[in-house]
């Protein structure tokens, strides 16, 4: 499945004057998990990548078990960017997977309202390290199942149980190729985010 815009359908130009709020948001998750693949998928504009190829310098750095065909990683930052109506534009920001690149989550994180969690159910339990470095700077979040085809399919109620996560914490499943469960992702996490008080004057991105 894949939804995505083609190239062509791409908007490649400035922000519509009618946007009057802009908001920094996180894609995050542990390596492999589909952030480049997410960001992708949603952008209205074509995605600012900065993968490498993985090379043998990664053997016994990154973990590749549970990945079958991962050749590429992101090593600074995915960017794209959403107009989901006309007065509110989201920024899109993907941090990098692994735990060497906590520094650049902290440049990422400033000004960033929220984060969307992507889980991987092959490597659940890879998930706690990012939810815990957003938990140790403060920034909330939702947290989105990424559907792998051939992974174990948990019922959300199971996913939360196993990721201790909070009773309020939104919990949802995608497939990070296809545009509209990504979208509408996005939106439950602004929803929650007012809903948890987030000024609604506030500015960022």
């Amino acid at each position: 499945m894949d939804s995505a815009l083609s190239p062509h359908e791409r908007v490649v130009d400035f922000v519509p004057q009618t946007v009057t709020r802009t908001v920094k948001l996180l894609v995050a998750g542990n390596f492999g998990v589909g952030k480049t693949t997410f960001v992708g998928s949603v952008s209205e504009i074509r995605p600012l990548r900065t993968e490498e190829t993985i090379t043998e310098a990664s053997v016994g750095v990154d973990d590749m078990a549970g990945l079958p065909g991962k050749t590429t990683t992101t090593v600074a930052m995915d960017f794209g960017r959403i107009t989901v109506n006309p007065s509110l534009a989201l920024y899109l920001f993907g941090t990098p997977g692994q735990r060497r690149f906590v520094p650049i989550w902290e440049d990422l994180a400033v000004g960033a309202l929220g984060a969307l969690v992507l889980v991987d159910t092959r490597r659940l339990e890879k998930a706690d390290e990012s939810l815990s470095i957003l938990e140790e700077r403060g920034v909330p979040y939702a947290v989105a199942v990424n559907d792998f085809e051939g992974a174990p399919r948990y019922g959300l109620d199971e996913v939360r149980d196993a990721l201790d996560l909070d009773a309020s914490t939104p919990l949802m499943r995608l497939d990070a190729r296809d545009r509209n469960p990504c979208l509408q992702s996005l939106i439950t996490l602004v929803e929650h985010l007012l809903e948890t008080q987030v000024p609604t004057t506030a500015q960022a991105g």
